[in-house]
């Protein structure tokens, strides 16, 4: 079991200049590391966090005081907390583990919510970022810490494109891949999603400095609710969000609104808007769904084709999973991977997760994972 785990901090010495053009004069990431590096450097995994995570992987992480309020209770126990430890799917007794917080984040790495050199928060004048971006930031720190070549890197959903971001542009700095519940871009209705989530942030202004001086709470943030009501369904199963749903229902209409909820689904999807507003920055949020959005893995390695791109990975081992009740990343998603990994002679394991659970999966249900990471991670293929 992992026990009580601070976050630390890696500066990038120089100026960066990001794949829009953009510089930002200096880049911090923030990170948490789990386990022993060994002498030789070589039983190193690193992992990327999903849409909304953080650098706090596993253990219990009480205080993050450069991002506060947003680390609320809901972000002290590692998100992959039952995943990654000693004798877990991802073993800690064997493996060093590495997880950091994305560029364009908001949880200790350089992002919106942090500020400038002026002192001030970012916020709508943070620049984008891309998975490049944040694979090359993520990269440079493994470099500080001596890693030549890492055992592994996994990510799940959006993390799982930062996965293959990173195995075809550095193909010689890593064994294992393993993407999980993902896929090579957006689809057409992840797009409509992403989009509607985008339109709404953007349409309800929100100034959370102006609003705490006022006495208020990031709840106040309208728009960022309505954005993860419309994700969250994406999520999480429909079953698993009727088992979740109270039976309270409330009733009475808001200030401002003449519905009044009718059923305990109504409230459930609202509760989950407004509790994510108390974690997370709304421009944080745009910078890393516009990452997802603009995500083209062909682009970002300017390849032609795909053949030309995964022949430089046949030294590579992947291990894809797929989830039967995904409606995030679709199953097909997995499935055309798949063929093109097989189609350009690089070893590939695809496992069909059955889940009730939908997307989340991933990180409710270990046991259904487990068994394979741990063939695959020790070797025994």
């Amino acid at each position: 079991m992992i026990g009580n785990v601070k976050s630390k901090y890696y500066k990038i010495s120089d100026a960066l200049t990001l794949r829009s053009g953009e510089v930002l004069s200096t880049v911090d990431l923030s990170y948490e590391c789990y386990g022993t590096l060994n002498a030789s450097k070589d039983n190193a995994i690193l992992i990327f966090h999903a849409l909304t995570g953080s650098q706090h992987l596993a253990g219990k992480n009480v205080a993050l005081d450069p991002v506060n309020p947003l680390w609320t209770a809901a972000c002290h126990t590692g998100w992959w907390d039952h995943f990654v430890g000693p004798k877990k799917a991802v073993d800690t007794d064997k493996f060093f583990v590495v997880c950091v917080n994305y560029l364009g984040g908001c949880y200790g790495s350089t992002g919106p919510y942090s500020k400038n050199i002026q002192g001030e928060r970012y916020g709508e004048s943070f620049p984008r970022v891309s998975f490049h971006d944040i694979v090359d930031t993520q990269m440079s720190l493994v470099d500080s810490l001596g890693i030549d070549k890492l055992h592994a890197v996994i990510g799940p959903s959006v993390g799982g494109m930062a996965c293959l971001s990173l195995a075809t542009r550095y193909p010689d700095r890593v064994g294992i891949v393993i993407p999980i519940a993902t896929g090579f871009g957006a689809t057409p209705l992840q797009r409509i999603h992403n989009y509607e989530q985008i339109n709404a942030i953007e349409r309800v202004p929100f100034d959370s400095e102006v609003d705490r001086k006022a006495g208020g709470s990031p709840t106040r943030d309208t728009g960022l609710a309505m954005a993860r009501m419309i994700s969250h369904k994406t999520f999480v199963s429909l079953s698993a969000m009727q088992k979740r749903a109270k039976k309270f229902v409330e009733s009475t209409p808001r200030s401002g609104s003449w519905y009044a909820l009718n059923h305990p689904l109504e409230s459930y999807i609202r509760y989950q808007g407004e509790k994510f507003c108390e974690r997370f920055d709304r421009h944080a949020y745009l910078r890393i769904l516009d990452a997802w959005q603009r995500f083209d893995l062909l682009a970002e390695t300017d390849c032609a084709d795909y053949n030309t791109l995964f022949s430089r990975c046949k030294q590579q081992r992947y291990l894809l999973f797929s989830i039967d009740s995904d409606v995030c990343f679709y199953p097909g998603e997995q499935e055309k991977i798949e063929r093109q990994l097989i189609e350009s002679a690089v070893p590939v394991m695809r496992i069909t997760v059955h889940s009730e659970k939908g997307h989340d999966a991933f990180l409710l249900e270990p046991h259904l994972f487990a068994p394979h990471l741990n063939f695959v991670l020790t070797g025994q293929w």
